[in-house]
């Protein structure tokens, strides 16, 4: 007997709030007023080990159906990460390693897991059904499909234009992603709206292989903490979900402010009309933006780590960075393994940039500086090997600080 779900009289939370578009919207609402469940597929391919807030705007979608009692199934894109997906992408991709491909599935899913029910999402490998392939099964999925077809979509059209490489390899990726939604008879692919491409060869792939063509579920963008590009690791501009609670809060407090709103509709269960209220409140001028930014900040710190932690996390914030206090709690670098070091090296011995690359550029930007257990504060510049003593302490950014010790 087929269990049913959940009707919501008000299915705007769902269709509307942290929505782009749905293909076909009438279609969706129709099969959630069924009240059977959806097989609601995510697939995801582990070519980078890490979550960032910008894949939970579509996760948090995905838990919210679930809670209705709709089937989430996860596709572990483990044959198409080897090829990459060329979705918004310049340049053809690198392949990894299966082995690479498995260790970052193992921290991705554990990510994943922190937004989504484990015990409700069924989890399916690619290579059950790749695994198997022939060379007659390739040359029949890609037999329904012309070359044409996929010159059309705009980050294969442009490269095309620009007489830059597209590899065979990268025309077979949406194929491989399609034929994942007839293998489990997804009823929903949701995705980001860079996706919509590989989703709509999904839905008309079903549909000539006499399945009910799937519904694509696209969700916006989020731009990152920039302000400009979208939230992306390579940019620098993310918040990741495994971030220390101080590095999370921080980070969401370094939001421009006409960011606040998107991300409490995207990444919040506040409600809509109290959203509005804040946005005219910013509008007017009768509120401090500040005071939003601080409860953002604090509720996706508390989600992801405790209301402890954020609580913490926050006072650690107004302490070092509102009132330029130095923080109660720093790790210690002895003295003389960084006494000798130019200041870029320094950086990244100390941990305090990840890459030769990001110590320069703090320090181009002012960012770093000594601190003298007088108080006293001394900038340096990138190829600078600084004087330096026990007890003074070394920032880069706004929130990172090491002690020399002897």
């Amino acid at each position: 007997m087929t269990s049913r779900v959940e009707i919501p009289e008000n299915l705007s939370p769902i269709t509307r709030r942290g929505v782009s578009r749905i293909i076909s919207e009438e279609e969706f609402t129709a099969m959630l007023q069924r009240g059977r469940p959806l097989r609601l597929k995510m697939g995801f391919d582990p070519s980078r080990p890490d979550i960032h807030l910008g894949h939970v705007v579509g996760l948090r979608k995905l838990r919210q159906l679930q809670d209705l009692g709709h089937q989430v199934i996860l596709i572990v894109g483990d044959w198409t990460a080897q090829i990459g997906d060329p979705s918004g992408r310049s340049a053809t991709r690198t392949m990894l390693t299966h082995a690479e491909v498995l260790e970052n599935a193992e921290s991705y899913m554990r990510q994943f897991f922190k937004v989504v029910d484990r015990e409700r999402t069924q989890v399916e490998w690619q290579s059950q059904w790749f695994g198997e392939f022939t060379l007659a099964n390739v040359i029949e999925l890609t037999s329904r499909f012309t070359i044409n077809q996929f010159l059309h979509r705009e980050d294969f059209a442009n490269r095309y234009s620009q007489n830059q490489p597209i590899a065979i390899t990268e025309m077979l990726y949406p194929l491989m992603q399609a034929y994942d939604s007839v293998v489990i008879e997804s009823d929903v692919e949701f995705g980001g709206t860079d996706q919509m491409f590989n989703l709509l060869v999904g839905r008309e792939l079903q549909g000539m292989m006499g399945q009910t063509p799937q519904q694509c579920f696209m969700m916006p963008i989020l731009v990152g903490t920039d302000g400009v590009q979208k939230m992306s690791k390579s940019l620098g501009n993310y918040v990741a979900l495994e971030e220390p609670p101080q590095e999370m809060y921080g980070k969401l407090m370094s939001l421009p402010d006409d960011l606040i709103t998107s991300y409490y509709e995207y990444l919040t269960d506040v409600p809509d009309a109290d959203i509005a209220e804040m946005q005219q409140a910013m509008a007017s001028e009768s509120a401090n933006p500040m005071d939003f930014k601080k409860g953002l900040a604090r509720y996706i710190t508390a989600v992801f780590h405790d209301a402890d932690a954020a609580s913490a996390a926050e006072s650690h914030f107004e302490q070092v960075v509102q009132r330029r206090d130095l923080p109660d709690d720093m790790p210690e670098v002895s003295l003389a393994d960084v006494s000798d070091l130019p200041m870029s090296r320094l950086l990244v011995q100390t941990g305090l940039a990840s890459s030769n690359a990001e110590a320069r550029r703090l320090i181009t930007q002012g960012a770093v500086e000594i601190i003298h257990p007088n108080g006293e504060r001394v900038s340096v510049s990138a190829g600078e090997t600084p004087t330096l003593a026990a007890g003074d302490v070394v920032r880069a950014g706004r929130r990172r600080f090491v002690r020399l010790v002897e």
